[in-house]
């Protein structure tokens, strides 16, 4: 199997076998575009679950063998409190965590008292965590800093390492893997943390590396490309993508073990809504979003706008030419051709079956048979021969040829001429 890959990647980087990804554009901007609205509408909807470092708020953590998930639950409401998350942790035995929003200090007391004497639970064992509002929006505002001034610098850095149409489909693509991310932990319900935050960095990074590895590529195609009529931009910009594809898979494919394989392991061992299992799922769905983006989206745009600018639409405009020119030809050499593709076809084999004759002429020393012959044809002959005008034979004499054999000597054209013969010398040999 694996020497199937390498031989397919081999054909994919020579053009043997291409996959039209940036042809069919307009079918992944669809794709994509209902999954951004999902994500979308799932934002403004159900809302994202901030954890109590962002919105701040309590959590009370304790110990209990012999308590279900609808007790604490009750405890808790009987306390007062209302909309807390319960959810039992695998970090100790039997253990149980509680967030709240931000409590007043005799209201933390009330439900630990309450909680004690509901559950049967120690005092001393449960422990209290409070994160102050002021401190969650602070963490907020630092996130959204973070992710600003990253965005940024990117742009920054391709617009100089690249160019600017690069940057801005890079920056794209990136907006696309935020946006998805973000739609799916809303979809799920699943708590967006600091370590989430860490997580988002650490995918738009690895995003971006996939996309520039791409851009590379195709920056190294399309050098050049503006002297010639053989290939558009998009043509050659999915060479690049096809040449990389085999490459990107893979990448992401090793890149996702590990996240998979610690995304289980937390969930298993440490139970749901830990740090670890934040961090290795927002890992896990950018990977894969990421992939995707610098695949299916990155190069499709960067390729639409470069089809914009002036010089590569009349690019794409000479390759068609040349293209329709080459398929006129094999179907008229394929049969059935019409009566100008007929005529011209006649007079491209006359003028190649002269071309050949003459030169057959000049090898046996009969040269000066072909000279006259293309005199007599563009009224340059030498006077007083048989089957002349009249107006040719009045014209000046040629100057007399050095003492040489005929079939060797020079003969040029009469005074006044000569831009004529050498006219008449280039269109026979066009012919």
């Amino acid at each position: 199997m694996m020497s199937a890959i390498g031989q397919l990647g081999g054909r994919l980087y020579r053009g043997e076998v291409s996959f039209d990804f940036v042809g069919r554009k307009r079918l992944w901007y669809a794709v994509s575009g209902l999954i951004l609205l999902v994500s979308i509408v799932a934002v403004l909807v159900r809302g994202l679950s901030f954890s109590v470092d962002f919105k701040g708020g309590a959590i009370f953590t304790f110990p209990s063998s012999s308590t279900s998930v609808s007790q604490v639950q009750n405890a808790v409401e009987s306390g007062g409190v209302s909309g807390a998350i319960v959810q039992q942790t695998h970090g100790q035995k039997n253990g149980w965590q509680i967030q709240t929003k931000s409590l007043t200090g005799a209201q933390t007391v009330a439900l630990e008292k309450n909680l004690s004497s509901k559950l049967g639970v120690n005092s001393n064992d449960i422990s209290v965590t409070t994160v102050g509002p002021s401190w969650g929006s602070q963490i907020s505002g630092k996130a959204l800093e973070a992710l600003i001034a990253f965005l940024i610098v990117i742009v920054i850095y391709l617009s100089i390492a690249f160019e600017l149409r690069m940057a801005i489909a890079a920056f794209i693509a990136l907006l696309h893997d935020l946006v998805i991310a973000t739609g799916i932990y809303a979809l799920a319900g699943f708590q967006v943390s600091p370590a989430t935050v860490i997580g988002l960095l650490t995918i738009l990074g690895y995003s971006l590396y996939d996309t520039v590895v791409v851009f590379d590529k195709v920056r190294e195609n399309t050098a050049g490309l503006l002297g010639g009529a053989r290939t558009t931009y998009s043509q050659a910009a999915n060479l690049a993508l096809n040449q990389t594809l085999v490459r990107s898979i893979n990448t992401s494919l090793i890149a996702l073990l590990p996240v998979t394989g610690i995304l289980v392991v937390s969930i298993a061992l440490l139970g749901a809504n830990n740090e670890l299992e934040e961090l290795a799922l927002v890992l896990f769905v950018g990977m894969l979003s990421g992939t995707y983006s610098s695949i299916f989206i990155a190069t499709p745009v960067l390729a639409d706008l470069k089809e914009r600018q002036p010089q590569y639409q009349a690019l794409a405009k000479r390759v068609a030419v040349r293209a329709s020119g080459g398929r006129a030809a094999r179907r008229g050499a394929g049969g059935g051709p019409g009566p100008a593709r007929h005529g011209r076809r006649v007079v491209v084999r006359a003028a190649r079956r002269g071309r050949t004759r003459r030169r057959r002429l000049h090898r046996r020393g009969r040269g000066d048979r072909a000279d006259r012959g293309r005199a007599d044809h563009y009224g340059l002959a030498r006077p007083g021969r048989v089957g002349q005008s009249r107006r040719v034979r009045n014209r000046p004499a040629w100057p007399a040829a050095a003492a040489a054999p005929r079939w060797r000597q020079h003969v040029p054209a009469p005074p006044g001429r000569q831009e004529e013969a050498a006219l008449a010398d280039d269109l026979i040999g066009r012919g």
